[in-house]
């Protein structure tokens, strides 16, 4: 379950410099490519509860990396009933 109380929506926080606010269905590509941009997200992290995401898992993400992916051509399906109004403000 997605968002940061895990409520299934992606949800803004001021305190979130990430800004995860954009629901996604994340796929292989995108998991490679934020991987090697610093950010793995296949890799469990048990002391964060975290258990790794997978293919076809939806997860809210930094509007940031999701802008960079899809500028690189990573295909991404956006869960728009999930994603925060605040996603793609400035």
């Amino acid at each position: 379950m997605t968002g940061y109380s895990r409520s299934g929506f992606c949800e803004f926080f001021p305190s979130d410099r990430g800004r995860h606010l954009v629901c996604a269905a994340v796929t292989k590509d995108f998991l490679t490519y934020t991987a090697a941009h610093g950010n793995d997200l296949s890799t469990p992290n048990p002391r964060y509860g975290f258990k790794g995401l997978s293919p076809g898992d939806q997860w809210c993400l930094c509007s940031s990396r999701v802008k960079q992916a899809i500028n690189a051509g990573i295909r991404l399906r956006v869960i728009k009933e999930a994603t925060h109004a605040k996603a793609w403000a400035p």
